[in-house]
């Protein structure tokens, strides 16, 4: 069993930064990937950024030069920083931890507002 948290989320102004944390436990052997997906009200999931074994990382194109995500092998954690966030950054952000094939678990999420 493979259990996925996040934490960090809450209200933050337009222009302001976040930070946002992810620990995935359990039955671990390795983690391929872990990423950051967000869905706003009435929208579908879509991938914010994710970072690979090999530290190769993938921004959306909407957060791409106003975000990073360090992730640490050893402890299965992995950070999601936001700079100059909008109001269209408001949404229910998830951690997904991708284990091999078919085995992708995720966290319940963290919601995030950004009060103009």
């Amino acid at each position: 069993q493979v259990q996925v948290v996040e934490s960090g989320g809450g209200l933050v102004q337009a222009g302001g930064s976040l930070i946002l944390f992810c620990a995935a436990s359990g039955s671990i052997s390795s983690i391929n990937a872990m990423g950051w997906y967000r869905q706003a009200p009435g929208k579908q999931r879509e991938v914010v950024a994710a970072i690979h074994k090999g530290a190769t990382t993938t921004y959306a194109d909407s957060v791409k030069g106003r975000s990073t995500i360090p992730r640490d092998n050893d402890k299965n954690t992995v950070y999601l920083q936001m700079n100059s966030l909008k109001a269209e950054d408001t949404a229910v952000y998830y951690c997904e931890a991708e284990l091999g094939v078919s085995r992708e678990y995720w966290g319940k999420g963290t919601l995030v507002t950004v009060s103009l």
